[in-house]
C-alpha cells in the first residue's frame, strides 16, 4: 500500500528512535540506582506490600509474578542494556519482527516498574514515556518505511502534551492569564537548575514575553502539526526550541527531553532513504499497525473529553497499560517557596540548643550557599517528593515517617539518595526532626556580599524530634 508508509520520514524515524532509546536508558538507570531505598523489600514503600494489595488487572507488572530486590535490579539493568543496544542501532540490523520485539521489551519492563512505583512514579513523564514507547514498537526498522498512521499518532501525542498543558494553565492560575506567573515560577519550581537564579532575575517585561510565547506555543502552534510540510516542521521546531529553553531554566526530569523526542518525529529532515530503499511492508505488519492504531484512536476519546472539560485533570492514565493519557503541568504556580529541612542530633535529650546537624539533599535547596546543579534528565525522585512535602504534609503521609526511620538507622541505601549525611556510618543520630523554612532567591547585591543564592527564614516545626522507638516499625 503506497499510502501506508512515508519514506520521506526515514531520517526522522532514525533520529526519533535513537533519541527515545537515550531517554529509556536514563529512565532505567534512575530505577536501578534508586529503587532499593524507595520501594525495595526494605524500602519506604515496599513493592511486596503493594502487590499484595493491588491486583494484577489494575497494575499489570512482572513483579506480581515474583519480586525480590535482585529480580528488580536485573529487570532495571536489563532495561539499560536493551536501551543501549537500541541507541547503538541494533534494531536496524534485525528482521522487522525481531526489531519490534526488541522495542517491546523496554516498554514491558518499564511498565512493570511504573505500575508498582506508587508515589515515586506518579509523574506525567512516566506515562508519556510508556505511551511514546508503545508506538515505537510499531514504527518499524530499515526493512520498511515509517507508517503514516504511527507518525500521525506521535503528533497526536505531542498535540495533547502541549495543548493540554496550555489549557490547564488558562483554566487554572490567574497569573497565566495576567502573564505574571514567571515572576514566581523560576524561584518556586520543584527543582531549580544552575541557571534558574538568573532566569528569575530577568526583567519583568521579559517574563511577560515568556508567558505570552508559552501560550502561543501551547495553544496555537500544536494545530499546525497536522498541516502540510514545511509548516509542520516549523511548528515542531518551535516546540523544540521552547523545550530547550525550559531545559535551561530548571530540572524537570526527562519531561522536556521526551517532548523534544516527539517533536523530532514531526520534523522532516532533508534526506532520502539509503539505497537500496526499503521493501513493501508485509501484510501482517500492516494489519497489526492498523488494528493497534484504531484501538489507540478509540482510547483517545477519554483524554479528549478531559481536555475540553472545565474540570480538566492533569497527568491521568485512563488504562492500566498507559496507552493513552492526559497531560499538563503547573496549572497553579506557588508564590512562596517552602523547604523541609531535616536535621539529626546525637544528644541524649533533644533540646533547641542541641547539636542539630542538617542532612543535605542532592538536588533540592538546602544550604543557602550551595548553587543548584543540573541533574535532568536524570530524576531525583526523593528530592522531588520533598518539594511536594513542603507544599503540604498530606503529600508526605505515606513515606516521610519511613524516611525518618531509615535516617535514624543510618540505612545505607537511603543515605545514597542524599548528598551528605552529617553522621558517621557507625554512629546514627538519636533523634531526627524536620523544620519548615521559607526560601527566596537573593538579590544581585546579596549574592555579591554573601555568596549565597538563597536566603531562608524559619517558619515552623514540621516534625518534632523523633527517635527510633517513636516511629512505626516495618511490617
Amino acid at each position: 500500500m503506497d499510502w501506508f508508509t512515508a519514506p520521506e520520514y526515514w531520517t526522522s524515524r532514525l533520529v526519533f528512535q535513537r533519541a527515545l532509546a537515550g531517554v529509556y536508558l536514563v529512565a532505567f538507570l534512575t530505577a536501578a540506582l534508586q529503587f532499593r531505598a524507595l520501594m525495595g523489600e526494605r524500602g519506604m514503600l515496599p513493592v511486596p506490600r503493594f502487590v499484595e494489595q493491588v491486583p494484577f488487572r489494575r497494575a499489570p507488572s512482572l513483579f506480581h509474578l515474583h519480586y525480590s530486590d535482585r529480580f528488580f535490579a536485573a529487570c532495571a539493568w536489563a532495561g539499560c542494556a536493551v536501551s543501549a543496544a537500541l541507541l547503538a542501532g541494533l534494531d536496524s540490523r534485525l528482521p522487522l519482527w525481531a526489531a519490534m520485539l526488541l522495542w517491546f521489551l523496554p516498554w514491558m519492563l518499564y511498565l512493570s516498574i511504573v505500575n508498582v512505583g506508587q508515589t515515586w512514579y506518579a509523574f506525567g513523564w512516566e506515562s508519556l514515556l510508556l505511551e511514546v514507547g508503545f508506538l515505537a514498537v510499531l514504527l518499524g526498522n530499515d526493512e520498511v518505511a515509517p507508517p503514516v498512521l504511527v507518525l500521525f499518532l506521535l503528533r497526536w501525542i505531542l498535540f495533547r502534551v502541549e495543548f493540554g498543558a496550555g489549557l490547564i494553565k488558562m483554566r487554572g492560575d490567574e497569573c497565566w492569564r495576567k502573564l505574571t506567573c514567571l515572576d514566581h515560577h523560576h524561584e518556586t519550581q520543584p527543582m531549580p537548575g544552575p541557571l534558574s537564579w538568573f532566569f528569575h532575575h530577568l526583567p519583568r517585561p521579559v517574563h511577560r514575553v515568556e508567558v505570552a510565547a508559552n501560550h502561543v506555543t501551547q495553544l496555537a502552534v500544536p494545530v499546525l502539526l497536522f498541516t502540510p510540510q514545511p509548516i509542520a516542521t516549523a511548528a515542531a521546531s518551535l516546540m523544540l526550541l521552547t523545550q530547550l529553553w525550559l531545559v535551561l531554566s530548571g530540572n524537570f526530569s526527562w519531561l522536556n527531553w521526551i517532548t523534544i523526542v516527539l517533536a523530532l518525529s514531526a520534523v522532516r529532515f532533508p534526506s532520502d532513504p539509503p539505497s537500496p530503499g526499503p521493501g513493501p511492508a508485509p501484510l501482517w505488519y500492516e494489519v497489526v499497525v492498523l488494528a493497534v492504531g484504531v484501538l489507540l484512536v478509540g482510547l483517545s476519546c477519554q483524554p479528549v473529553r478531559n481536555m475540553i472539560s472545565r474540570r480538566q485533570i492533569m497527568n491521568r492514565s485512563f488504562d492500566p497499560l498507559h496507552l493513552v493519557n492526559s497531560y499538563g503541568a503547573f496549572g497553579s504556580v506557588s508564590r512562596i517557596r517552602y523547604e523541609v529541612v531535616v536535621e539529626g542530633t546525637a544528644d541524649d535529650a533533644p533540646r533547641e540548643d542541641s547539636d542539630w546537624r542538617e542532612y543535605e539533599f542532592k538536588g533540592k535547596p538546602s544550604d543557602p550557599r550551595r548553587w543548584p546543579r543540573q541533574f535532568a534528565p536524570y530524576h531525583l525522585r526523593l528530592d522531588w517528593m520533598m518539594w511536594f512535602a513542603a507544599l503540604s504534609p498530606a503529600y508526605a503521609g505515606t513515606w516521610f515517617g519511613a524516611l525518618v526511620e531509615r535516617l535514624l538507622e543510618n540505612d545505607r541505601d537511603t543515605l545514597k539518595l542524599l548528598r551528605r549525611s552529617p553522621f558517621p556510618a557507625d554512629a546514627p543520630p538519636r533523634f531526627v526532626r524536620a523544620r519548615l523554612f521559607r526560601y527566596r532567591y537573593t538579590t544581585w547585591r546579596e549574592l555579591r556580599e554573601t555568596g549565597a543564592c538563597w536566603e531562608r527564614t524559619y517558619v515552623r516545626e514540621y516534625l518534632p524530634p523523633t527517635r527510633l522507638t517513636g516511629v512505626a516499625q516495618r511490617s
